[in-house]
């Protein structure tokens, strides 16, 4: 937390006395103290005050303390390598120590008039997306780490732990993008899968591996645990949309590198892996009725093509972290962190720009696809609209049944927009391009196509504040149900169909 002294009752003076606080000290961020008093929780700029009493934290002393808490898939690598990364972005150096089931690292300065002076210290406990929200919500974390987004539920209870609201734009940053990935091991048959067998498989309805064209034996299903958000992202991704429940007599595993090997192991098991952590486990492509084919690949979860992309985030309440705090969630998103994700296995966030010969299983499964002379003339069309520009990885996709951009989509806002406002795009043109599915009759989606990608474009410019708009020619297009990433006999396919993409030249 932001104070390490227990919560205490001081009191904090003006410096001309006129003015008094009274009350239960609940932290201190290194300039602002956090003071529970029986008018409800304040924020006093401690240098307007002097602070009296037993828990007055040391000015001159004063240590960050951080504590970060959730998801293992996110605390297990990620955020110690980002930790470490920016350390030495600081000047500080970074010592690690590990007790019970948390990792500390002090940071303490290099040089300077005081070497070795420990000025913050990050406490990381790698458990499960629900105990990291359950520890944000109970004051026992700054930072909550999360392979989904936060719940109703949790966001009233948030509210009314005067938390905030965990909904807005700025109490949440997408870290990295991982993805739920079905894995077998590397002596199954099994090549490629349908969306709707994995449903089939971890609801029961199918058994064994007969029904899929193998052998007659049983099917195990491999699954992290129980409020981890992988295993929340199959429940919502897969179970969800079928409206059908988990089947007995699944097999659970604390971490993902555990799921791998068993998964590995077992020659008629079947999991559900993290994209960072498959280890020698076989991946399997994702498939249709119609012929497409989508696999788990760092550009195609990029851009959410693949339709089981999940995004790590970081959840934050509503009052300040200590300026090291702060500064550590800027690197997050810099450049040079982008690289550490990288380097750890998991997907980054950095804009990349994909040229249109290096689309060929997009253009593909739009030829399978077609089923009229018109669907082939509107492909027709946008490869010769389209055919000089490149694509951006960063796509706008919305909540199923809903007008709403999602979670990673807001966050590619925010993303879209900075990158406007620092110029990135200066001399360049950039289309906002509309896709619909294919159910309804092709004008109206072709419509609806346009106003998403209209309302997408709006969303960012509004949020490029700063930006010299003079600088970019900015378009939008539409091409309807020309160009799908699945089949539409699904609410899967439906789903990732309907989408705003960018393009750029």
């Amino acid at each position: 937390m932001a104070v390490a002294a227990q919560a205490q009752d001081v009191a904090l003076r003006s410096r001309d006395g006129a003015i008094e606080v009274t009350g239960t000290l609940l932290g201190f961020d290194g300039q602002f103290y956090r003071v529970q008093t029986r008018y409800g929780e304040l924020t006093v700029d401690g240098s307007g005050v002097l602070c009296e009493g037993v828990g007055c934290p040391s000015l001159t002393d004063y240590v960050a303390e951080i504590d970060i808490a959730g998801s293992a898939t996110i605390g297990a690598v990620l955020i110690p390598a980002l930790i470490e990364a920016f350390a030495l972005s600081e000047g500080l150096t970074a010592t690690r120590q590990a007790e019970g089931g948390d990792v500390t690292y002090a940071l303490s300065t290099r040089d300077g008039t005081d070497p070795g002076r420990t000025v913050g210290r990050f406490t990381v406990r790698a458990t499960t997306t629900d105990e990291g929200f359950a520890d944000l919500l109970a004051d026992e974390a700054d930072i909550a780490m999360a392979l989904r987004e936060i719940t109703p539920a949790e966001v009233a209870l948030a509210r009314e732990a005067g938390l905030g609201d965990l909904t807005q734009a700025n109490r949440s940053l997408v870290l990295a993008l991982d993805a739920i990935v079905p894995v077998v091991s590397s002596r199954n048959p099994v090549e490629a899968i349908s969306m709707r067998d994995l449903s089939r498989i971890l609801s029961g309805e199918i058994a064994t591996w007969s029904a899929l064209g193998g052998p007659d034996v049983d099917i195990a299903v491999h699954l992290r645990e129980a409020g981890s958000g992988l295993a929340h992202g199959v429940d919502r991704r897969l179970l969800g949309p079928a409206r059908a429940t988990l089947r007995d007599g699944v097999i659970r595993h604390a971490d993902n590198a555990a799921l791998a090997a068993a998964v590995e192991r077992d020659p008629f098991g079947i999991g559900f892996a993290s994209f960072s952590a498959t280890g020698d486990a076989k991946p399997l492509v994702l498939t249709g009725s119609c012929g497409f084919q989508l696999r788990a690949a760092r550009r195609t979860i990029k851009t959410e093509d693949y339709p089981l992309t999940a995004p790590m985030f970081l959840y934050l309440p509503a009052r300040r972290l200590p300026a090291l705090g702060r500064d550590f969630l800027a690197y997050t998103r810099s450049e040079a962190a982008q690289v550490v994700i990288r380097r750890a296995g998991f997907v980054d966030r950095a804009a990349e720009e994909v040229p249109v010969d290096l689309q060929g299983d997009r253009l593909v499964n739009a030829i399978l696809a077609a089923r009229t002379p018109a669907d082939l003339a509107e492909l027709r069309r946008l490869a010769e609209r389209l055919g000089d520009w490149r694509r951006l990885s960063t796509s706008f996709r919305f909540e199923p049944g809903s007008s709403q951009l999602d979670a990673q989509s807001r966050a590619n806002v925010r993303a879209l927009a900075d990158a406007l406002e620092a110029g990135e795009h200066d001399g360049q043109e950039l289309a906002f391009v509309g896709f619909s599915d294919g159910r309804g009759a092709a004008p109206v989606n072709l419509q609806i196509a346009r106003d998403r990608a209209e309302a997408v474009r709006a969303a960012v410019l509004a949020a490029a504040e700063t930006a010299d708009l003079g600088r970019v020619a900015i378009e939008t297009y539409a091409f309807g149900e020309a160009l799908p990433l699945a089949c539409d006999d699904s609410a899967w396919g439906r789903q990732i169909n309907r989408r705003v993409e960018v393009w750029v030249r």
